[in-house]
């Protein structure tokens, strides 16, 4: 969701600083060139002594904008959690060096940023899958850097919001099973609705939208995020269809359609069986190297175990 929007919903979000992002910036992540980070002491590895044609790889400085954002991280505590206008890099967490999005300055934020499609999406086509009147509507991108919390990924849920009508809640982390979640969604479900009630509907500037919320250890829920209410959002274990004509939106433990009651559906991964692969690893590395890590195919394995041992015979 975009900045704007997010600020006329006053809830009890979490800290964030938000810094407008300078074109130059903008086409750096933009630039299909080699991410050299500013201040790093060793030299590219293709760069030979004494060759002639080594050129040297120089970082883009953006003095400034560094400045600022090295301020904004301090005042967040020192590690934050970086976005765009709508996106976050979470399909690039698995090349940082803690495979993580926790960020503690630009360099780290440059990294995931210029590896992330979700990120690229949203500078070179943010409006997909949107309609609007104007045929060529002005974007202002922002840097948006929320304070680093550690969360359990089993309490953090997905709400579906039509008409103004809390109508789906999905569990986020749908690729594990939460024993909790499914014993307990009667009163998750609850509890949500009335946050949404009570701090949500009838507040936001659109009818249809997507949030995300947290529930602590004391049952408390907490305001994530926004998302559009359309196919660039990730409807976890609800389909785009279900969700916008309303049929057979039924819930895993019956109860009802939501277009019949003023009740929102709520879907959880029920049993250890459904457990489903992460949808990030399609974006890390080629699939016969993901297949290799979770062990899908043996053959893969054994010709790969081959090929190191090989490879070490010849050395």
């Amino acid at each position: 969701c975009s900045k704007q929007q997010v600020e006329h919903t006053q809830t009890n979000r979490q800290t964030f600083v938000i810094l407008p992002l300078p074109e130059n910036v903008k086409e750096y992540l933009l630039d299909d060139g080699t991410l050299v980070v500013s201040g790093r002491e060793d030299p590219p590895s293709h760069a030979q002594e004494g060759s002639d044609d080594a050129e040297e790889i120089q970082a883009p400085e953006f003095p400034e904008f560094t400045a600022k954002v090295q301020e904004a991280i301090s005042s967040l505590g020192g590690s934050v959690f970086p976005k765009l206008n709508w996106s976050a890099p979470r399909d690039a967490y698995w090349i940082a060096m803690n495979s993580s999005l926790k960020c503690k300055a630009l360099s780290d934020i440059f990294l995931l940023f210029k590896s992330s499609d979700f990120i690229t999406r949203d500078l070179t086509q943010p409006f997909i899958h949107c309609t609007d009147d104007s045929p060529d509507p002005s974007l202002d991108y922002e840097l948006v850097l929320r304070k680093w919390c550690e969360l359990i990924p089993g309490a953090e849920f997905r709400c579906f919001v039509k008409e103004n009508k809390l109508i789906g809640i999905s569990q986020r982390d749908y690729t594990q099973y939460y024993d909790h979640i499914s014993k307990q969604h009667e009163e998750i479900c609850r509890s949500i609705q009335e946050f949404f009630k009570k701090h949500i509907q009838y507040k936001f500037l659109d009818e249809d939208f997507v949030f995300d919320v947290y529930r602590d250890s004391r049952g408390r829920t907490w305001l994530i995020d926004f998302n559009p209410f359309g196919e660039v959002t990730d409807s976890l274990l609800f389909t785009w269809e279900e969700l916008t004509s309303g049929k057979n939106l039924k819930g895993d433990h019956g109860e009802g359609e939501a277009t019949e009651q003023d009740y929102p559906v709520f879907r959880c991964t029920n049993s250890k069986v459904t457990v489903q692969p992460s949808p990030y690893l399609s974006y890390r590395l080629p699939k016969d190297f993901v297949d290799l890590s979770t062990g899908e195919d043996v053959h893969k394995l054994i010709d790969f175990l081959k090929l190191v041992r090989s490879n070490e015979n010849n050395f």
